[in-house]
């Protein structure tokens, strides 16, 4: 054999050992299909996933895939996102719920229509002939721009399509998760020949290219690559995953440094967890390292208590989370299912209860919360505006990414409740469940009502005497050393490794029982800005109160681009109660009644009744208040002046707009049919922005025909440069800032009440090639805001 030949069979042996290496020592999670839910609201929120499941249209969500291959398909294309250019991404997504919903539970109509989209999407691979299979409206017209190097990359679009890598994304997860979670042996081939397309289109990029096409929202397509080079032991796909990951991310994370603010916060989670995949296949500390700062960043300075985070999508101040108390556009469901994600890869490379604690603080608060309890349903948007409310999708008008995330939420709930390493069983969350352990030939049953009820019991069923760890997660939330502990009725002596689990070592046998007591109490839990709003947890439980069902706009969304936003009204924050800052501790009492609280009339300032606290997972079709101001007596008056000022002024502004569009922000650009020649976007201290030295333009609705003013809201004056702002084609002004004018934001309304029509195209236009002013707002409006 050639010397150069040995060498790289040598190396390939050497990864193939490496990646082997990497598998047996990191723990493994339990086949969803060795996991069976008990009744709990988990279990309810299962089968109720599947009802939705099932009444989708498995040919409407293929019609994107078909269409693109070539195939005559009689279906049409939902509506909504899946027919205005992110055409596909749903069943992606609908691929993986199926794996998992079918694995949870062995239902023989979802396996059926597994099995079905698996046959068409290899129907239309097949067709295609290299490899490729995509929903994206003529996508491989600009793949095959793409492999030349005609590559044109904005943050939410790549050769004028709406983040198509992000799209294709999803179709690998989902053939990925058909293999590896439901067992579709036909995945597998598709999967590899999906990547190997992705391989050639991409193999004569430079690294300067790659990173051309990160910009452009990707999805986890890194993650997926290493999952590839595990499945096959080909270590070109972990090549292939290290290029696929943003430096631009990558190298602040490693050294620690944040960058994050302003950032599309749901583009960064997945290449982070992208990181961590690599960092299980990889000796390179600096994967491992970005991706453990990212989640202590986020997890402890840019979350609230339910577990979620971002406003508007984006990463906020950590110093400031005004604009997350003020905004109908709360944390999004889509970065908690990733944040969650994220702490499962970084628990089986390195356990410790951190990792669940968290994801146990985000499943019960924000996950579970997220899906109608009996009606079906998913929520984007959880709003932490006190007295706000949340909006829920139907299966036939609504296909947000949240939606996509949804379905695979609610059928995967077994995935964490257990783990395994060597001869060590982990009990991570305490959720009813039924545990085969397959491979050690033990079964292992979880009866507990928590956390309804403080404690849960394990009993084993197997043959003969079993040897190994059996490790339970002491919660954080478990204060002063208060947890017990029994064996067959024996008080255990408890002492915690260092991971924060309880080990008991013995030799088990059938019939034998582990009994944990689990008391909760009640903690006051501040934003993590320092600021004075507070919210109640009760164990891992958040408590809120229900405030009213009055006004509950689009509860249920309608098929508009963002029927996810809850538009009814919002009532004004000074409003809200203030609780009492006293040298006793703000906690609310408790009832005789399991999870009944109540903040009392004497915790208030000006507040005549009580107000009730119950888990905020069981509130829904209701307005809410998760968060409270906790003030001294001399802080309220300053408080609410301060609250009034900027809150009224905004709720006054919306109570006269007709339509809006944050430039620079994906969700409204795509709702109002951004077009542009060339512009920038970006983000200066969190505020957006969009400028050109060409064009760019807009098409608001004016459906009444009451349109008065274009308000314009302009970042800090920078260039002092002219341009025209045109209405339907028609010059409205031509501006020109003094560059010293202002150095705060610039609020410009402009007289449009003799241009009336239903759609109202506003464009910006440089003029000699010379950059516009940052345009951060646009607004349409009833009337002049000063009047």
């Amino acid at each position: 054999m050639p010397s150069t030949l040995k060498v790289i069979c040598f190396a390939f042996i050497l990864a193939l050992s490496s990646a082997s290496y990497a598998q047996s020592n990191r723990v493994q999670y339990f086949k969803l299909d060795q996991v069976k839910l008990l009744d709990s609201p988990f279990k309810n929120a299962q089968e109720v996933d599947k009802k939705y499941i099932l009444e989708m249209d498995v040919d409407r969500l293929l019609a994107p895939y078909m269409k693109d291959a070539g195939i005559e398909w009689t279906a049409e294309n939902y509506g909504n996102w899946e027919n205005t250019g992110l055409d596909g991404h749903i069943g992606g997504h609908y691929l993986s719920a199926l794996a998992m919903m079918y694995a949870s539970t062995g239902d023989i109509e979802i396996k059926s229509r597994l099995d079905y989209m698996i046959e068409q999407l290899k129907l239309a691979q097949n067709k295609n002939a290299n490899g490729y299979i995509g929903g994206i409206p003529n996508g491989q017209k600009i793949w095959e721009e793409i492999r030349t190097g005609n590559i044109k990359a904005g943050s939410f679009s790549l050769n004028d399509r709406w983040v198509p890598l992000y799209n294709i994304h999803k179709i690998y997860a989902g053939l990925k998760d058909a293999y590896l979670i439901a067992g579709i042996a036909d995945a597998k081939p598709m999967l590899i020949e999906l990547s190997d397309w992705f391989y050639d289109l991409t193999e004569e990029f430079s690294e300067a290219q790659f990173q051309e096409i990160l910009i452009s929202e990707h999805g986890g397509l890194n993650e997926v690559f290493a999952d590839v080079a595990e499945i096959t032991g080909d270590p070109k796909y972990l090549t292939l995953a290290k290029k696929m990951s943003h430096n631009l991310i990558l190298d602040p994370l490693t050294n620690r440094q944040d960058k994050l603010t302003g950032m599309h916060a749901n583009t960064q989670i997945p290449k982070v967890i992208g990181f961590q995949r690599i960092a299980q296949l990889s000796d390179e500390a600096k994967w491992n390292n970005s991706a453990t700062y990212f989640w202590e960043n986020v997890t402890n300075q840019r979350s609230v208590s339910i577990g979620g985070n971002s406003v508007r999508e984006h990463f906020h101040p950590k110093d400031d989370f005004s604009p997350m108390l003020s905004s109908d556009q709360g944390p999004e469901t889509c970065n908690t299912y990733n944040m969650m994600r994220l702490s499962e890869k970084l628990f089986e490379s390195s356990p410790d209860r951190k990792y669940i604690d968290y994801y146990e603080r985000a499943l019960y608060n924000h996950i579970l919360s997220s899906q109608h309890p009996t009606k079906g349903g998913f929520v984007y948007f959880t709003p932490m505006r006190p007295q706000h409310y949340r909006v829920y999708s139907q299966p036939h008008e609504n296909f947000w990414c949240c939606v996509g995330s949804g379905l695979e939420n609610h059928a995967k709930y077994g995935q964490v409740i257990y783990a395994h390493k060597e001869d060590e069983l982990f009990v991570n969350l305490f959720i009813a469940s039924e545990l085969s352990w397959e491979e050690k030939g033990i079964k292992l049953t979880q009866k507990t009502d928590f956390p309804f009820s403080e404690s849960t019991t394990l009993q084993f069923d197997h043959k003969g005497k079993k040897g190994f760890k059996l490790k339970i997660r002491y919660p954080d939330w478990v204060k002063g050393g208060a947890m017990e502990v029994k064996v067959n009725g024996k008080s255990f002596p408890i002492s915690l490794s260092k991971d924060g689990y309880v080990e008991i070592d013995r030799k088990w046998k059938s019939k034998d029982q582990v009994s944990v007591t689990l008391p909760m109490s009640t903690q006051v839990e501040y934003l993590a800005d320092g600021s004075p709003w507070a919210s109640f947890v009760h164990g891992p439980i958040v408590l809120a109160a229900e405030t009213g069902k009055e006004d509950l706009k689009g509860i249920f969304a309608d098929n508009s681009r963002m029927g996810h936003v809850a538009s009814g009204k919002m009532v004004p924050i000074f409003q809200t109660g203030i609780l009492k800052q006293t040298e006793e501790k703000i906690l609310p009492a408790k009832s005789n009644d399991n999870f009944n609280f109540y903040l009392a009339e004497n915790q208030f300032y000006n507040q005549n009744e009580s107000v009730s606290l119950v888990p905020f997972f069981n509130i829904h079709e209701s307005r809410y208040q998760v968060y409270w101001p906790v003030l001294k007596a001399d802080e309220v008056d300053d408080f609410r002046k301060q609250w009034s000022g900027k809150d009224e002024l905004m709720l006054k502004l919306e109570s006269i707009t007709i339509d809006q569009v944050a430039p620079g922000e994906q969700q409204p650009e795509s709702e109002h049919n951004f077009k542009a020649v060339s512009s920038q976007s970006g983000q200066d201290n969190g505020l957006f922005w969009r400028s050109t030295t060409t064009a760019f333009q807009y098409d608001l609705k004016n459906p009444a025909l009451e349109a008065k003013t274009l308000r314009i809201s302009y970042l800090p004056i920078k260039n002092g440069n002219p341009f025209k702002i045109l209405i339907n084609g028609e010059v409205l002004a031509e501006e020109h800032f003094d560059s010293e004018e202002s150095k705060k934001i610039v609020d410009r309304e402009y007289d449009i009440s003799l241009f009336q029509s239903e759609e109202i195209e506003v464009k910006f236009v440089s003029i000699d090639g010379r950059e516009t002013e940052k345009i951060h707002f646009v607004r349409l409006l009833k009337a002049d805001q000063k009047k």
